[in-house]
């Protein structure tokens, strides 16, 4: 699906065929519409399968008077009651007069771009509309990492009263999604450096300043998420070896349960046996011994821990 969005009287508008300075929103793209823009804006069809490629890393790449940057965004995923988080491609093309993006699904991002949500947004002034996307990516990283880092915490509580699996593959559900956000935040720093040293895209001296401050949220949010990362593994090891305790602790209850409830086992099956000889062959002589060495044995077990 091709949209067509133009900022008009400071708010952003969607169009219903391109112009000099739109904005170009390019979703699920079939191969029609492929076709459509390579032949409406002479781009290099590398940049558009380098777009739509899901494994396609965060780079920066400049072929005649189109340039192709390519950041990783961060994407939450509902199953069911439970989120899991990871990233996915985002290809901007910048031709002569208009910017393109280019995405296998459906952004959140993009959505508030598209709605009017983000301020300040002139689609016809393209590198400050670019930066503007870089760091509303930066910030929705932000953002769900501090999902994850409650998401984490909740799961720890319930993981301090729990002997179940659950919870620690929830727990690596995490964890994955937090080595997925910090080496694409890596790689979008690198993408974002280049950017910066204005070789390839010309910079202006507001363009720079809005750099930097993406760089910070970039820097941030690696920073955080390498944290959260350490914290998560140590957490996942220290409850791993706190969940094999507490079973073994279970079994060391069972066991002690089971000898005490074989005593009396023991005892009336000696008692019932065929033989002469048996001390005070009554009735209630069996049922006291075995009363008795019931209570002995509790008190062992009690003092050597095992109840």
């Amino acid at each position: 699906m091709i949209s067509y969005y133009k900022t008009m009287d400071g708010t952003i508008r969607k169009l219903a065929a391109c112009e000099p300075g739109c904005w170009v929103n390019c979703v699920a793209l079939q191969e029609a519409e492929v076709e459509r823009l390579l032949a409406d804006f002479s781009i290099e069809p590398e940049f558009i399968r380098a777009a739509m490629d899901e494994e396609e890393s965060s780079h920066i790449d400049k072929e005649d008077d189109c340039t192709l940057v390519i950041l990783d965004t961060p994407m939450a995923e509902e199953q069911g009651a439970e989120v899991s988080y990871t990233t996915t491609p985002l290809g901007i093309i910048l031709t002569e007069k208009n910017v393109i993006t280019i995405s296998t699904r459906a952004n959140p991002i993009l959505d508030e771009f598209a709605s009017g949500a983000v301020k300040g947004v002139q689609t016809n002034l393209k590198t400050r509309f670019v930066l503007q996307m870089m760091l509303r990516i930066a910030t929705h990283f932000l953002q769900h990492l501090k999902q994850i880092d409650k998401i984490t915490g909740a799961m720890e509580r319930e993981l301090r009263k729990s002997m179940r699996n659950r919870e620690l593959i929830q727990l690596m559900d995490m964890q994955k999604s937090l080595v997925y956000f910090s080496s694409s935040l890596k790689a979008n720093e690198i993408t974002m450096e280049k950017i910066m040293r204005g070789r390839i895209i010309k910079l202006y001296e507001d363009d720079e300043d809005l750099l930097e401050d993406v760089l910070i949220e970039v820097k941030q949010a690696i920073e955080m998420s390498n944290i959260y990362l350490n914290i998560l593994s140590g957490t996942m090891d220290a409850f791993a070896s706190i969940i094999s305790n507490n079973l073994n602790i279970v079994m060391k209850i069972l066991a002690s349960i089971t000898l005490l409830i074989s005593i009396p086992t023991v005892i009336s099956g000696i008692y019932g046996m065929n033989v002469e000889g048996l001390p005070v062959p009554v009735f209630w002589f069996p049922v006291f011994l075995a009363v008795v060495c019931m209570g002995g044995a509790f008190v062992v077990l009690k003092k050597k821990d095992m109840l």
